[in-house]
């Protein structure tokens, strides 16, 4: 049954573990595609809600740009401003506490075009104008690879982003307002990022999804091979103090994992085992203190349910200390987004 949904999961039934734990999801979406081809083309308040209110002490929650909601008409560049006004609409229902206590989007990440150099800036103004308590960055995904069968899925595509004058002056824009940077590319490109990260070390850089991780079409089959790309560019980048990581996204399909396909969903034990080699890697470079477990939902749950995923985080880093725990799981995200409490 592929791309299952609630009923789905509710196939593999498990008890949540640590229940005490507190958790801030770095990593969500909140979308309503009525017309794209998507496995969950509506995600909302209460799609996450339900979500998050499954068992496990979700504390908070961080929204990531995904294309939604933005302005229908005006400049281009000032079209995502509408996402961040949406979202902050979203994140105020959630403060007044009628939705549960968790805070929902206490922190947001828009989007702006840094190909537009110094000129991002009035954009980034606007996003603030929209959300002056809750903006804390913008991702402008660099997502790339020559190969056809590998889907480009940036709104920008164009190869070597990182590295060009106009992109890294809009970084310098970007890190002089106080803002970060959503890194989400593919793991061929982590020396790239590495390189960005040297020369704007004034910015802060989070990593999505491990790196970005690719186990399907030309990197199919090849798993030693792909494992020691992704390692040498995960070595490459953890070497700069300015970049933290997301430990989690490897429920999309293009990480090449064959979970969506499963007529049970998987449990929570085997979901550890078979994600461990990369987020324990991840730590072992990165360290706790800059690594944060995330959901990446509803993206992953084509996969696994929400309480299946964090039962597995929680049993994987098991060997870790108290206060290690506490930082992959709630303490790096609230500090690295600034959210209170």
């Amino acid at each position: 049954m592929p791309f299952g949904g609630n009923d789905w999961h509710a196939l593999t039934q498990e008890p949540i573990l640590e229940p005490e734990l507190p958790i801030c999801d770095p990593h969500h979406h909140l979308w309503d595609l009525k017309a794209a081809r998507v496995p969950y083309q509506r995600y909302q308040l209460d799609e996450l809600a339900a979500d998050i209110y499954g068992g496990h002490d979700v504390r908070s929650t961080v929204f990531i740009e995904c294309r939604s909601m933005y302005r229908p008409d005006g400049p281009e560049a000032m079209r995502p401003v509408g996402e961040v006004e949406y979202v902050q609409g979203i994140a105020a229902a959630s403060a007044s506490g009628i939705y549960g206590p968790a805070r929902m989007a206490a922190a947001i990440i828009g989007h702006a075009n840094l190909n537009l150099g110094e000129r991002v800036a009035p954009v980034l103004e606007a996003l603030l104008a929209a959300s002056p308590n809750r903006l804390r960055g913008i991702r402008h995904s660099v997502t790339w690879d020559p190969h056809p069968e590998i889907e480009n899925t940036s709104a920008h595509q164009q190869p070597g982003q990182l590295g060009t004058d106009a992109f890294r002056a809009g970084a310098r824009v970007l890190a002089r307002m106080g803002l970060s940077l959503e890194g989400w590319l593919y793991h061929p490109q982590l020396p790239e990022l590495a390189d960005f990260a040297k020369a704007v070390p004034e910015l802060t850089i989070i990593l999505n999804h491990v790196g970005g991780l690719l186990r399907t079409g030309p990197y199919a089959h090849r798993e030693a091979e792909v494992m020691a790309q992704w390692r040498k560019g995960i070595d490459a980048v953890a070497a700069c103090p300015n970049v933290l990581v997301k430990l989690g996204g490897l429920g999309m399909v293009r990480c090449g994992f064959d979970w969506h396909l499963r007529d049970k969903p998987i449990g929570s034990e085997e979901l550890a085992q078979a994600m461990a080699p990369w987020i324990d890697y991840c730590i072992e470079k990165f360290g706790p203190q800059r690594a944060m477990f995330e959901s990446n939902f509803p993206v992953d749950k084509v996969s696994f349910s929400y309480n299946v995923m964090y039962n597995a985080f929680k049993r994987m880093s098991k060997s870790y200390s108290a206060t290690e725990r506490a930082a992959m799981f709630h303490d790096t995200a609230v500090r690295a987004y600034r959210i209170a409490g």
